[in-house]
């Protein structure tokens, strides 16, 4: 199995890295900006393609698909998991803010996914999994473009999943909640006895885009339990913008973040 992974230079990229050397026969291409730390992984994971790139350089997806069929001639997984976020208002940082949290989080994962998949096609049965967050269904004040990129990127999942079945390309979607990393350690959480247990771990959202990939599942909440705020945003969105308009939340929604796809 080739597999490549974004924003694997950390987090749960990092994570996701180690989880799938562990698959008989897997064969890694490590993507990232930071290639010092990309190196790092792939030597401890006994050897791996490391591509030091910015997915939001006009060059970089042709350049990725260039180098994968140059060296391995083939790609079985494609995990898009790059992403960041940066809090505040709209009233505070306006368009901008929405721009380069759709350049990063959905532009760039679309365009990587177009280079791509050609090979993928060629290949199949092969896999996408696109990792989105749980603020692509339910989104909090001062993340909402944020959330606005992660609801982009799990609606064009959806379409791309029955468009490309098909083609034999599965395409799964992971919906992270809270998720301690080096980029965001949730400590405001982590303190509390009670919200701490909200608190997932990159190795769980791992093995979540493992089951979304190779497993064949279409979708993958981390913790599973967030499927229910999901479902209540449908059935109940009164009392989901209450309660996420509360003060607990807004704090939250400035003070945390909700995964890290560096």
């Amino acid at each position: 199995m080739i597999a490549l992974v974004t924003g694997a230079s950390s987090g749960i990229g990092e994570a996701t890295a180690r989880r799938l050397a562990r698959e008989p026969g897997a064969r890694l291409v490590l993507v990232a900006r930071r290639e010092d730390r990309l190196s790092a992984l792939a030597d401890e994971l006994g050897g791996a393609t490391v591509i030091a790139a910015d997915l939001t350089d006009p060059g970089a997806p042709a350049r990725i698909a260039a180098r994968v069929e140059d060296e391995h001639g083939r790609l079985d997984l494609l995990v898009n998991n790059a992403g960041a976020a940066w809090r505040g208002t709209f009233g505070e940082e306006g368009w901008e803010n929405v721009r380069r949290h759709m350049e990063l989080n959905f532009d760039a994962q679309v365009r990587l996914t177009e280079a791509l998949l050609p090979l993928l096609r060629r290949c199949a049965p092969s896999a996408i999994v696109n990792v989105a967050s749980t603020a692509g269904r339910v989104s909090r004040a001062g993340t909402g473009a944020y959330s606005a990129s992660k609801f982009a990127l799990a609606g064009w999942t959806d379409s791309l999943h029955l468009e490309e079945a098909r083609n034999g390309v599965h395409v799964g979607l992971v919906l992270p909640g809270f998720v301690a990393t080096e980029g965001f350690p949730q400590r405001e959480l982590v303190r509390s006895r009670v919200m701490r247990r909200i608190v997932s771990t990159p190795d769980k959202v791992s093995e979540a885009i493992f089951e979304a990939g190779p497993g064949g599942k279409a979708e993958r909440y981390v913790p599973r339990a967030y499927w229910l705020a999901a479902a209540a945003r449908i059935l109940l969105p009164r009392a989901v913008r209450r309660a996420t308009g509360s003060g607990q939340a807004q704090r939250l929604a400035t003070r945390t973040g909700s995964d890290e796809q560096l």
